[in-house]
C-alpha cells in the first residue's frame, strides 16, 4: 500500500511539474511557438497517467467497450459539428492539434474521454444521488469549457466563426457531457482514480492562467 501511494504522489508531482513548466513556456515569447506544438504531448500524457492509475480489477473488455465508445462518439460529433456547424456552432479547428480527419484532429476524441473519466472520477465517491453526480460532472465538463474557449483561438487549437462562442457551444457541451456521464453510470463503469482530480484541476488551472495572462 505504502508503495501505491508512493508511485500517486510521484505521478501527481510529474503532472503539476508538467503543467507548471507548460505555463511557464507558453508565457516566455521566446518558447512560446514550440510549447504551442506541445498540446497534444499534454492529452497523451493525462491519458497514459489515467490508464496506468485505472484499477486494474476494472480493466475488463466492458470498460474499454465503452471508453472507447465515448471516444469515437466524441470525434465522430466534432466531424459534424466542424463540418456542418450544427452541434456547436460555425468553427474551424487550428494547426496545433495534431492529425485531422475531415477536418477535425483525432486526438479531440481523447479530450472528450479524459474529461469525462475525470469529472465523473471526482464525484465518484460521494454519497450524493446518482443523477446529482452526473449534473455536476457535466457542470463542471462546461465550466472546463467555458475557460478553454478564451485561449483556445489564441494557442491555436480551434477557433469560432466570429468574435463570440455562441450560446449552442455551451448547450451541447451540457447536453453530450450528460449522455456520456449517464453511459458511465448506466454502464456501471467505477471511474475512481487517484489522479483524477489532479489531472482535472491541472488541466484547468493551465488553461485558466493562460486566459489571463495571453492576448
Amino acid at each position: 500500500m505504502e508503495l501505491k501511494q508512493q508511485k500517486v504522489r510521484i505521478a501527481r508531482i510529474v503532472i503539476i511539474a508538467f503543467f507548471s513548466v507548460g505555463i511557464i513556456g507558453f508565457l516566455m515569447p521566446l518558447s512560446y511557438p514550440f510549447f504551442k506544438q506541445l498540446i497534444p504531448l499534454a492529452l497523451i500524457l493525462s491519458f497514459l497517467l489515467l490508464v496506468i492509475f485505472h484499477p486494474k480489477e476494472r480493466r475488463n473488455l466492458h470498460s474499454i467497450f465503452v471508453f472507447t465508445g465515448i471516444y469515437f462518439t466524441g470525434l465522430i460529433l466534432e466531424v459534424i459539428g466542424v463540418n456542418t456547424g450544427v452541434v456547436f456552432g460555425e468553427y474551424s479547428y487550428g494547426p496545433n492539434l495534431g492529425i485531422k480527419i475531415f477536418n477535425t484532429p483525432v486526438i479531440i476524441g481523447l479530450n472528450w474521454l479524459i474529461l469525462v473519466y475525470t469529472t465523473s472520477s471526482i464525484f465518484e465517491k460521494l454519497n450524493i444521488h446518482v443523477v446529482t453526480k452526473v449534473l455536476l460532472a457535466s457542470s463542471c465538463m462546461v465550466v472546463f469549457d467555458l475557460i478553454l474557449e478564451q485561449i483556445a483561438p489564441g494557442i491555436g487549437m480551434w477557433n469560432f466563426n466570429g468574435s463570440e462562442v455562441p450560446l449552442k457551444n455551451y448547450l451541447s457541451w451540457f447536453i453530450i457531457s450528460v449522455i456520456f456521464q449517464t453511459a458511465l453510470k448506466m454502464g456501471g463503469i467505477k471511474t475512481e482514480n487517484s489522479l483524477a482530480k489532479t489531472i482535472f484541476i491541472s488541466q484547468f488551472i493551465f488553461f485558466l492562467i493562460l486566459s489571463i495572462f495571453l492576448p
